[in-house]
């Protein structure tokens, strides 16, 4: 066992000790069919199992079958025959969640053949039944003495198709609606009833607490509805929940059946099975053994990194030299390769230095070399950040590192990409990037940011993402480079604060404000891009019209006024698919918003990218930070940046992009 391995073993014992009392793992189910005998699916009041249009499905409400308990017609009922935890007290965890199903519900024939609808709904144990008298518009989800009360501890989703006038601001026919502890709808939207299949999707994210609801036909799936409701389920429904279906009709009644369910939720069912005292006892004495592991550990693993530290660094150094990974080059190589750094293969200017195109003779390989000056401790940090960082990280969208110097200069050798960089064709017109290339380019680009944030050991912000750092290879592959800002950061901890550093414009106005740097902050700057992706343009143009000076500003008054497709570039000349460009613009402001508590996380925006999440619905106006900062403590910096962007001014022009 290596030193390393030694030293990180406490912290190991002490995660298991602590942690496995609430560890996560997916709770999931799938029916593609619901079969007679499968008991996993528990049906009451009139729901059967039985044939719908061939398919194993599950009839809501019988054609036949009565119920002495409703007056008002016929109530089914299906659910999941389990409880689902839904929130954990001692491990202060809320689920996130999502359900997927199909369903029909059929056309009446007549005023004496009525469907209501279905309802989705999440409920206590003791309401997993239909209340008494909850037929009719109720859908079997409220009765008159429940309807209304927080203690009916109910949250549904409703697929309403007919318009109930004995309660007020009921929406028209076919509507949508998120009800909680009411069958008066929280938010709603209509929708279109066929007799065709539907798919819906309700998930709910436990951070940011929001209710998603994606609706669409299963043969027309890019005719969507979206609809989002912000509501903290643990304050409305008890630990364990029910999950399951309800409808109800008049007369003999339409067809409404569920033919599908798939369910997958991250609270282990089995980590609260025991209780919380018992759960508490546990973490108490793992918490005790872990200490005791620790200090033992971190003293033993302190000497053994004492006593190896440098005959590590001496193999480390043997290992890049000899290996087939990033190497150390002697500077007189470099010299040659980039025929002594001229100008007329300059690539471009950074921050701290110029970046030339080179070639190694000896292994037949392009290069482009960066020189970063040594004259100021900020060049030869980033020097350090960046050969420190980007040598441990592979990805296919990260630009590749092939080595490093610092005999006389500091150099960094990375991949050479035949296509530049991303700005030079938006802004400067190399070439002409096609609607393909550019979702082809964002979704490159989230890919690279996703493996940054979530999927390498450790997380990495990147802290200046921005359209001149992104490269393109020969087939217009999107790969994120210049890591000379780049810091590591623990997954669990959600930021860092640093010295202000970034790009005007891209940076995202709580780190101006607080110096602290985070996965959000990088999030901001993917939608800047994002943006400039979809509009071809700056998102500072100091030269244009006071409305349309800064990107951010204008994209997202024209989506309040719903004239969003009008900042598209016009050199695409209308060639380009307005759902996905809609798509790309509304994550592109959604990611780039002021308040960095209202951002998703790039897993998030990718799941929408990809049309696997709804679109969110986002303000008509630009919302605030939601940091507040005194002027008076204002650094000038930061005084700076809130006056060029109130004024839409920007401080820069030049290649390198003006840092702060």
């Amino acid at each position: 066992m290596d030193s390393q391995s030694l030293y990180s073993l406490p912290f190991l014992c002490v995660f298991f000790f602590c942690c496995f009392p609430y560890t996560t793992s997916i709770i999931s189910f799938s029916f593609p069919e619901f079969l007679p005998f499968d008991n996993n699916i528990i049906v009451s009041g009139t729901a059967y199992k039985d044939q719908v249009e061939g398919h194993p499905s599950i009839q809501l409400t019988d054609k036949s079958a009565g119920d002495s308990t409703q007056a008002y017609g016929p109530v089914g009922r299906a659910y999941y025959y389990k409880p689902i935890p839904l929130w954990d007290p001692v491990a202060n965890v809320t689920t996130n969640f999502t359900a997927t199903f199909e369903f029909v519900i059929g056309r009446p024939s007549s005023f004496l053949d009525i469907g209501y609808g279905i309802g989705f709904f999440i409920t206590s144990e003791d309401s997993v039944d239909a209340p008494k008298d909850s037929g009719g518009g109720r859908m079997g989800l409220f009765n008159s003495t429940t309807n209304g009360k927080s203690s009916s501890q109910m949250v549904a989703v409703e697929f309403d198709t007919l318009q109930d006038t004995w309660w007020r601001d009921d929406p028209s026919d076919n509507h949508v609606g998120i009800d909680v502890n009411s069958i008066v709808s929280k938010v709603s939207g209509a929708w279109n009833l066929t007799a065709d299949i539907l798919v819906a999707t309700v998930s709910y994210d436990g951070t940011s607490e929001i209710l998603s609801v994606f609706l669409k036909y299963w043969n027309l799936p890019n005719l969507p509805l979206n609809l989002t409701y912000n509501v903290k389920l643990r304050d409305v429904l008890p630990e364990k929940v029910m999950m399951g279906f309800s409808a109800a009709a008049f007369g003999v009644g339409p067809v409404q059946a569920i033919r599908s369910w798939n369910f997958s939720s991250t609270l282990d069912l089995g980590s609260t099975q025991n209780g919380g005292k018992g759960n508490s006892k546990m973490w108490l004495v793992g918490l005790i053994t872990g200490l005791v592991l620790l200090v033992a550990g971190v003293s033993f693993g302190s000497y053994i990194l004492w006593r190896n530290s440098k005959r590590k660094v001496v193999e480390e150094d043997e290992d890049l030299i000899e290996g087939t990974g990033p190497k150390m080059f002697a500077y007189k190589d470099l010299v040659v390769a980039t025929n002594n750094f001229s100008e007329e293969g300059k690539l471009g200017q950074g921050g701290f230095g110029s970046v030339y195109k080179g070639f190694l003779a000896k292994t037949n390989m392009e290069i482009a070399v960066k020189k970063i000056s040594s004259n100021s401790n900020q060049g030869k940090k980033e020097y350090t950040s960046e050969v420190i960082t980007i040598s441990r990280l592979r990805h296919r969208n990260l630009v590749q590192l092939v080595g490093w110097s610092h005999e006389q200069e500091f150099v960094v050798v990375y991949e050479y990409m035949p296509n530049g960089s991303l700005d030079s064709h938006l802004f400067d017109l190399r070439s002409h990037l096609s609607w393909p290339r550019r979702s082809k380019i964002v979704h490159g680009l989230a890919s690279g940011l996703l493996y940054l944030h979530e999927e390498w050991e450790q997380c990495v912000v990147h802290r200046d993402i921005k359209s001149s750092n992104v490269m393109l290879d020969s087939n217009f592959n999107a790969k994120l480079g210049d890591f000379g800002l780049a810091r590591f950061v623990d997954h669990e901890l959600g930021s860092r604060t640093t010295d202000l550093a970034g790009t005007r414009g891209y940076v995202a106005p709580e780190y101006f404000i607080t110096s602290k740097f985070s996965k959000e902050s990088d999030v901001f700057s993917f939608g800047v891009v994002a943006l400039e992706i979809a509009c071809g343009r700056k998102v500072v143009e100091p030269k244009v019209e006071a409305s349309k000076i800064s990107l951010l500003n204008w994209v997202w008054v024209l989506y309040g006024e719903g004239r969003l497709l009008e900042a598209v570039d016009e050199t695409l000349n209308g060639d380009y698919d307005m759902d996905e460009m809609k798509c790309l613009m509304t994550i592109g402001l959604w990611c780039a918003n002021p308040d960095h508590t209202l951002r998703p996380s790039i897993r998030q925006a990718i799941r929408v990218l990809n049309y696997e999440a709804p679109l969110p619905s986002l303000p008509s106006k630009m919302p605030l930070s939601s940091y507040y900062y005194a002027p008076e403590a204002m650094t000038d910096d930061q005084i700076q940046y809130f006056t060029c962007t109130s004024k839409g001014g920007s401080t820069t022009a030049t290649k390198d992009d003006s840092r702060v």
